[in-house]
């Protein structure tokens, strides 16, 4: 019992560091798009004769703080600023993964990028949280340990609102209208003043907008131009395939989809047979189904944010959501550029008497396994966020890349050559994270 005890308080002080130590310099740290936070400081808050009127506002406001409005404020304070709008994009995805990872990156770098300006700002002109002026002020949250101007949820939700409406722009309004809710349930809840939201969400809009200006010209919309490589051992699905020109759209840290393309692959004989020969266990049924209908990385991430405490730190937050999403992103051009490079064909088209035992195959090349590349990648970088759990991302990301095996639809080599690409995208990921100024500040000591 003394033993169990004494790991308990072992696991809550390696867990609970404290919240409160945000990284005043982080409106320094390097960023993606835009050239740096200063580039985009916002000019000073309202002068102290316009603060006293926002006081009121805000005194007007917690009068209006019945139960709708204090569901709306616990809605929105769960999680770091970005944390909502990482469901809100696969929500509106609703289609499959490929079309939302790319979104994602550009949505996370938006919020990074707006987060290390908002933070520039915050530190440039130290406005104090309304009730520490005010002590007729009550708010319902804690006061979080950063000045007030302009407000990183408002930042969050400008940025998030504006890629999102520019991915799906026929829900564009509805999106900021979402938006606008976020922002006004930090002033509902007495830790902002209502410009500090105002700037925030203008803030947030113009950094996207900025982003957007990019991802224009990243070649995701390049025109497929139908033509198939015929052949033996060839894919030869008659659905449209998925993605083909993603290989050659430009990502963020790689300085091509084909930087790491591996060889061609082998005639897949012995993996034919290997595969024919495998035994269902409930174990392997599992794993197949669930890998194949659950976003597992983006789970994770939110687990461990809220395990460290870092949903508390926003520049932190936004950076950890950034810099695995553009894994993920560099990660499946990578593996695309390599599947329409050989065209590898599937099981179930290479021995035609073949039938995977669980799912409907992909409408894209074998070779190499989507699910490897971007498993890896993504846990490559989640390890260096996170280095005690490095090894069980590793293995987690195995098991993705053999569930691909285990449901029928992918050779082994498509999985072994996935992994190790992924790996490689990943490590560039940290280099580049290595180079942004975040490292010392991190309660998480990294090698």
């Amino acid at each position: 019992m003394k033993t169990i005890l004494l790991l308990l308080v072992i696991g809550l002080l390696t867990i609970n560091r404290n919240p409160t130590q945000i990284d005043q310099r982080a409106g320094s740290w390097k960023t993606w798009v835009i050239p740096s936070g200063e580039a985009y400081r916002l000019p000073p808050p309202p002068n102290a004769t316009a603060t006293l009127s926002e006081e009121k506002e805000l005194l007007t406001a917690q009068r209006q703080r019945d139960s709708a409005a204090i569901q709306r404020i616990n809605y929105w304070n769960a999680g770091a600023p970005g944390y909502r709008w990482q469901t809100a994009i696969e929500k509106l995805n609703n289609g499959f993964p490929p079309a939302w990872i790319r979104g994602k990156a550009l949505m996370n770098i938006a919020i990074y990028d707006a987060t290390v300006a908002a933070w520039q700002t915050k530190y440039t002109y130290h406005r104090p949280r309304p009730s520490t002026r005010n002590k007729a002020l009550i708010p319902y949250l804690t006061n979080l340990d950063s000045p007030s101007y302009p407000c990183e949820h408002a930042v969050a939700a400008g940025a998030a609102s504006a890629i999102l409406g520019y991915l799906f722009p026929a829900k564009a309004d509805s999106i900021r209208q979402v938006a606008e809710q976020a922002c006004r349930s930090r002033v509902l809840a007495g830790v902002v003043y209502p410009s500090d939201s105002k700037a925030g969400f203008e803030l947030g809009q113009r950094v996207a907008q900025a982003v957007i200006a990019l991802a224009k010209t990243d070649g995701a919309d390049a025109v497929w131009d139908g033509k198939r490589p015929t052949g033996t051992g060839l894919w030869n699905d008659k659905r449209p395939p998925i993605d083909p020109m993603m290989g050659a759209c430009k990502p963020w840290v790689l300085a091509a989809g084909n930087q790491f393309r591996p060889g061609p692959p082998p005639e897949p004989v012995a993996d034919m047979k290997e595969l024919k020969q495998f035994k269902k266990t409930p174990r392997s049924i599992y794993r197949a189904v669930y890998w194949a209908n659950n976003d597992f990385w983006g789970g994770e991430i939110d687990r461990k944010l809220f395990e460290h405490n870092l949903h508390l730190d926003a520049p932190q937050a936004a950076r950890a959501y950034a810099l695995v999403s553009i894994a993920a992103n560099d990660g499946y051009i990578a593996c695309w550029d390599a599947k329409y490079t050989y065209w590898s064909i599937r099981p179930d088209q290479y021995d035609t008497t073949y039938v995977p035992p669980l799912m409907g195959t992909p409408p894209h090349p074998s070779y190499p396994s989507g699910h490897a590349t971007i498993s890896s990648a993504r846990a490559t970088v989640l390890g260096y966020l996170f280095p005690e759990d490095a090894q069980y991302f590793l293995d987690k990301a195995k098991e993705a890349a053999e569930s691909r095996f285990e449901g029928g639809v992918h050779f082994r080599i498509d999985n072994v050559v996935g992994l190790d690409m992924g790996h490689k995208v990943g490590e560039e990921v940290i280099k580049r994270a290595r180079q942004d100024g975040a490292d010392g500040s991190s309660q998480i000591v990294r090698k």
